[in-house]
């Protein structure tokens, strides 16, 4: 199985910075794709913004030149750095990773349990 830690979360004032961390552990072969979702109240979750192992990061319209993803390869993780936050970026974080498992060699898709960010105006 594999395994996603979040951390990183909580209140900040507007144009605040905040940075989400998650690590991935367990039976993992390798790692596709790893990236952040959230998902705000009454609203359907969206993509943040995702790295593909060996692309370029992709980012939502309304996050970029504000937040900048990127993954520490040697531990599995991936960091999203928040800068410039609006309280429109209040919602629930979400990590998601891409990967195969080790035994199995099946591709599986995780998220984590979710972490959230509240920006205060």
């Amino acid at each position: 199985q594999v395994h996603l830690v979040e951390s990183g979360g909580g209140l900040v004032q507007a144009r605040g910075s905040l940075t989400l961390s998650c690590a991935a552990s367990g039976s993992i072969f390798s790692i596709n794709t790893m990236g952040w979702y959230r998902q705000a109240p009454g609203k359907q979750r969206e993509l943040v913004a995702h790295i593909p192992t060996g692309s370029k990061p992709n980012y939502a319209d309304s996050v970029k030149g504000r937040f900048t993803i990127s993954r520490n390869f040697g531990n599995n993780t991936v960091y999203l750095q928040m800068n410039s936050l609006k309280p429109e970026d209040t919602a629930v974080y979400y990590c998601n990773v891409v990967a195969v498992e080790r035994l199995s060699l099946r591709r599986l898709e995780i998220w984590g349990q979710g972490t959230l960010v509240t920006v205060s105006s």
